[in-house]
């Protein structure tokens, strides 16, 4: 039944124990003859060499259990930066999102982000308050801070008994019952003597807000009539479904406290597939927009979600079913490739495991193997009825390495084992750089490149070495000026014979090369006219200063002559390229150099730091914003300056300062920086 299915996705700060909150779902439903720890290496979740190692959640993993007669789907996060592009693509597949806040940290950048992703996304969110248990944890602090950071409004349905290493357990503000711990095992008690001051005006508080969500309760609960338990639960299920607010709750993962009610709150408040609206897509063919209804009497449509090459089964295609009915051995027709793929068995994804699937309706996450041609973000549907999703876009990476093979004769193998590697994650982008000759793997962070090329060390055997990237720039003109480009050549038999004179002068930035054919009564014939553009563009492929591609600049070819028995083309594209040569030394030629947009994230106590360290990288600051506790801080910066921004970023804020970048444009390099620039070029072509 779909109406007791539920599927959400754990989202939150790296370090925050979503992982341990996963493995103490599974322990309690009995998936599990054995609680999981992540920092013991035997987490259900956490399998891959990689997180073993880091003791961190770098690749998304999916589990389900049944709980009270509900079947749940449960996505497990990372809540890393470097890995965050994972958590953005899951997240597509889910109807609600559980925010694991730490209660010694409190709500960091990424969790911000996360929540930002979830808010994108529709989805209804419940926030739980994690590690109580820790010494410095304080709740009410941690509320307030969440309070200030997320809309909509959190509304607390709970308070813990006791605090730090006297946690014990927790007090349900709507049935007014509290519930101690003691191994994983709860026991209703009464609430203590001293929180009820507390827990009456916290319930008053919370019978308000859930009023809020219904007017007709409002109404009443205004002119001071009482609202039933029932009534204020169904104001609980809807405010939330509907996004209103955000219900807290709060425990200890590792030591089993409020995992049994955090999983009956997700039976109770968290929406079916059913109760969520339909999925909106574009019909290929014509681009108009269609949708599909969460039910099995609808076509079949579904997400890929992720890839994963599984050493067994070969490659799994991870989707999300949003509507119709699948069964195992049939045909879906892969919208964005316009192919029809063959599959045999529907897969429940287990963790590291995988286990045969009947069937899948809506809201399951299910895989199946080998598919040909499918990637993630592809649109499975019905070839009868041709739907196409928009998943969200890709994040742009933020740093990149030059990579080439450790053994000589590797690089066809690199290429195919990346090309596998990119394919489990997306947010990997190899490529080759023109200008500078050198093959770049860039991702969201220098952990996301090294735990890459271990991946690709551990399951294809591979060695590679990677370096800073060379920054590709570029050189132009400032000055107008008219030279001549003469090829003159006297063997015996045929010479060669070639002479222009063409006006170069600097175009705007970014606007390339132009040539202008000025030539009046045939002093040289049209025929050779192309080949002195030619010789141009192929000389500016390397500048006269440090051997960088020469752009925005005009070339006006106005005057020249030529010889009946010894002109050609050939000579006359040599004649093109002395001309080249002559007016770039003479143009007063200058470098260029990319310049990034970026838009930094920090805690307001950083900013000071990060804004100095800008000034200190060239940088121009454009703006700055509030966005919660943290600073958005808008600036230009050259990329020679920020080849190793990611880890500095961390370094300098402990890990809570996050950016995006992208290419904004090119401008002149100082001239003293440029000096050295082009000495350390000439050096190195020597």
């Amino acid at each position: 039944m779909t109406d007791n299915l539920r599927n959400f996705g754990l989202i939150g700060h790296g370090a925050s124990g979503k992982t341990s909150l996963a493995e103490a779902v599974l322990f309690s439903a009995g998936v599990t003859t054995r609680l999981g720890s992540v920092d013991e290496g035997n987490s259900v979740l956490d399998f891959e060499p990689e997180e073993l190692k880091r003791k961190a959640t770098i690749c998304a993993a999916f589990h389900q259990y049944t709980w009270k007669k509900h079947t749940v789907y449960l996505t497990d996060t990372p809540g890393d930066q470097n890995f965050f592009a994972e958590t953005r693509n899951v997240l597509q597949g889910v109807d609600a999102a559980v925010v694991v806040v730490d209660a010694v940290d409190g709500v960091k950048v990424q969790t911000e982000q996360a929540w930002d992703v979830s808010g994108q996304l529709g989805l209804p969110r419940v926030i739980f308050i994690n590690r109580l248990d820790r010494e410095r944890a304080d709740f009410l602090r941690t509320v307030e801070d969440v309070a200030q950071c997320f809309e909509p409004k959190p509304v607390v349905l709970q308070l813990p008994i006791g605090a730090e290493a006297d946690f014990k357990g927790v007090v349900d503000l709507l049935t007014q019952k509290a519930y101690t711990y003691e191994n994983g095992k709860a026991t209703e008690t009464d609430i203590p003597a001293d929180m009820a001051d507390e827990v009456e005006s916290r319930r008053e508080a919370l019978i308000e807000d859930l009023a809020e969500a219904d007017d007709t309760l409002l109404e009443r609960y205004l002119e001071g009539e009482s609202l039933s338990d029932e009534e204020m639960r169904m104001a609980l299920r809807k405010g939330t479904r509907e996004g209103a607010f955000a219900p807290v709750i709060c425990g200890s993962a590792t030591r089993m406290i409020g995992v049994d009610r955090f999983m009956d709150l997700v039976n109770e408040v968290l929406p079916s597939p059913a109760d969520r609206p339909p999925k909106e897509g574009v019909d290929p063919a014509s681009g108009e927009p269609v949708s599909r209804e969460p039910s099995e009497d609808a076509p079949f449509s579904g997400l890929v979600i992720k890839t994963m090459a599984d050493p067994y089964a070969g490659k799994l295609t991870v989707f999300r079913v949003f509507s119709g009915k699948l069964s195992a051995d049939g045909t879906v027709y892969n919208a964005n490739k316009e192919v029809k793929e063959r599959y045999g068995q529907l897969l429940s994804i287990l963790g590291k495991e995988q286990k045969p699937a009947g069937e899948a309706g809506p809201g399951a996450v299910v895989a199946v193997a080998k598919l040909k041609e499918t990637s993630t973000n592809d649109t499975l549907c019905d070839e009868s009825a041709k739907i196409r999703f928009e998943p969200l876009p890709l994040p742009n990476p933020l740093i990149s390495f030059a990579i080439a093979p450790k053994a000589k004769g590797d690089e066809e193998k690199i290429f195919s084992s990346l090309a596998k590697i990119i394919e489990e994650d997306p947010s990997l982008r190899l490529t080759r750089n023109q200008d500078t000759k050198e093959t770049l793997l860039s991702g969201m962070g220098s952990v996301h490149v090294e735990t890459a090329v271990e991946r690709m060390k551990r399951k294809y055997g591979l060695n590679v070495v990677l370096s800073t990237p060379k920054v590709p720039y570029r050189e132009t003109i400032t000055k107008k000026v008219r030279v001549q480009g003469k090829h003159k050549k006297q063997t015996g038999g045929h010479g060669q014979y070639g002479d222009c004179w063409v006006v170069f002068e600097p175009l705007p930035r970014g606007a390339g090369f132009e040539f202008v054919d000025a030539i009046v009564g045939g002093v040289i014939p049209k025929t050779y006219i192309p080949a002195v553009e030619k010789g141009i563009l192929e000389s500016a492929q390397k500048g006269v200063l440090a051997g960088y591609p020469t752009v925005d600049f005009k070339a006006t070819l106005d005057f020249g002559s030529f010889h009946s028995v010894d002109s050609s083309e050939m000579a006359f594209k040599i004649a093109g390229s002395l001309a080249f040569k002559k007016g770039m030394a003479e143009a007063r030629p200058v470098l260029l150099e990319p310049i990034q947009k970026m838009e930094i994230t920090v805690p307001d106590d950083f900013t000071g730091d990060v804004m100095g360290d800008l000034n200190s990288r060239r940088g121009r600051v454009l703006g700055m914003d509030n966005k919660g506790k943290n600073q958005v801080i808008t600036a230009q910066v050259p990329l020679a300056e920020i080849l190793t921004y990611a880890s500095d970023l961390n370094s300098m804020t402990g890990g809570r300062g996050i950016y995006e970048m992208e290419f904004s444009h090119y401008d002149e390099v100082p001239a003293q920086i440029a000096q050295k620039i082009i000495e350390a070029a000439k050096s190195e072509e020597e």
